[in-house]
């Protein structure tokens, strides 16, 4: 089953909900023109790291921000891994990765589990608890955000249970951009996945972010990669090709979960 996945890699104006939503708009537009199956967005898009004023911008209970996209969901048929968004609920914020199909259905969401204290998401957010596995086309994918990638154990948990492919929204810093290939392209390798990871562009007052959306293929092969500015990166994945390649090494068959502990 071949799928074409679309990266919107925004630049994101910090702390300022309503131009970014204009910027979206016109990306998801621009991105229609390849017809892609699902469209990604990056972390926290609606506000950037902002995160000092969350009590002021953050999405009450992401309404706002489903709404956005259920509306163009519906209007392009197009599905939705909507980036994640500050979500404001009854017990703080968390940092939210929405899944939308395209009948405008949220499917899922995936609170952040592993909180950056490298950039204060610790003193601002709420850690996450569920898994950020869901389904598209009948597809069993799988959704982190960020520094989760950091955490392989974390990724394994989600395709150990037959995620086919992996979606990463991301804010990271250019600073560490060699991190973020290398982890992106081990994660594709250990796990047998197609890695579709969504970066942002831009800066803000305290970071420089690396852009570099990358779309990698089950034996680490990077199909497409984005530069550092604002793009929209495109690429079409064939599924069939992790069901192949997890026969041909089976690596899934020959863990040992009971010795690792």
């Amino acid at each position: 089953m071949k799928i074409k996945v679309s990266c919107l890699q925004m630049d994101i104006a910090f702390g300022e909900p309503e131009s970014n939503y204009k910027t979206a708009a016109k990306l998801i537009e621009k991105a229609m023109e390849e017809l892609p199956d699902i469209i990604v967005l990056p972390e926290l898009w609606t506000t950037g790291y902002d995160l000092t004023r969350l009590d002021k911008i953050a999405d009450q209970k992401a309404q706002q921000t489903i709404i956005f996209l259920q509306s163009a969901a519906k209007k392009y048929q197009v599905h939705f891994v909507g980036g994640s968004v500050a979500n404001r609920g009854e017990n703080g914020v968390k940092n939210t990765l929405l899944i939308i199909n395209k009948e405008g259905n949220v499917t899922h969401q995936y609170d952040k589990l592993h909180l950056f204290k490298l950039m204060d998401e610790h003193l601002y957010l709420e850690a996450g608890a569920g898994k950020g596995l869901f389904s598209l086309e009948d597809q069993l994918f799988a959704g982190v955000i960020c520094y989760d990638i950091r955490f392989p154990e974390w990724i394994r948990a989600h395709t150990s249970e037959g995620a086919a492919a992996l979606f990463v929204v991301a804010e990271w810093p250019a600073a560490r951009l060699g991190h973020w290939r290398a982890l992106l392209i081990a994660r594709a390798i250990e796990n047998q996945c197609y890695v579709i990871a969504c970066n942002r562009s831009g800066s803000d007052p305290n970071n420089h972010f690396a852009g570099h959306s990358l779309i990698i293929d089950p034996w680490g092969e990077v199909l497409a990669e984005a530069g550092e500015q604002q793009e929209i990166l495109t690429a079409e994945i064939n599924l069939d090709l992790v069901k192949e390649i997890r026969k041909q090494i089976p690596i899934f068959e020959d863990r040992k979960p009971a010795s690792y502990n």
